[in-house]
């Protein structure tokens, strides 16, 4: 081998080692089933793509009348003036949760995961940064308490910025870590859709 190709393969290598550790989970299907955008219905939006697409697709599949109506509702409502506080979609099955609040330092933000929703978050008006980790490979700081379907951890993560235009879904196995404040956007309004898991 030359060296332009041994390079090259050293690139590719790093990329790879790089991406983020759902992507080994992924099957071929599902990411083009993602990509190819039918479960969207008209939404404009984008989904992040450190998504599990294979998890993503099952929810989907298991349970799509839900997620077309969560769908259905970021299509049309104005969430620029949607109000602070809770919004049902389907009783206990989706309901939507809006803050507007200032994000935190990075110490002060802690790692989370849930085993009875889905969130879908979505940041509507300013940046900050979210760790993304697998809930497999975190330490559990706090066990998961049932009532508040929540556990804790400390983790090593990928980070990424999430702001206006796309949001991010995380599955009963992605710890992670919101609400980090990004320089210049102190304050920050947001949504979290929790959608039941389908089991």
């Amino acid at each position: 081998m030359n060296f332009k190709t041994i390079y090259r393969l050293l690139i590719a290598l790093t990329c790879f080692i790089m991406t983020d550790t759902t992507a080994f989970a992924q099957s071929p299907a599902a990411q083009q089933w993602m990509a190819g955008g039918s479960w969207k219905n008209g939404l404009k939006l984008n989904l992040h793509p450190s998504t599990n697409a294979t998890e993503f697709q099952a929810q989907y599949q298991k349970n799509k009348a839900l997620w077309d109506k969560v769908f259905v509702f970021l299509k049309n409502t104005n969430l620029d003036t949607l109000s602070i506080g809770k919004h049902t979609l389907d009783g206990d099955n989706a309901y939507v949760s809006v803050t507007e609040a200032p994000s935190k330092e990075l110490d002060k933000a802690g790692w989370e995961s849930h085993k009875k929703y889905i969130d879908l978050q979505y940041v509507i008006r300013g940046k900050e940064q979210i760790g993304v980790a697998p809930a497999d490979k975190a330490t559990v700081t706090k066990p998961y308490d049932e009532s508040k379907d929540v556990a804790n951890y400390t983790a090593e993560g990928t980070y990424y910025t999430a702001e206006p235009g796309t949001f991010f879904l995380f599955f009963p196995q992605d710890a992670h870590r919101p609400n980090i404040k990004v320089p210049g956007f102190d304050v920050v309004k947001k949504l979290v859709v929790k959608i039941k898991v389908a089991n």
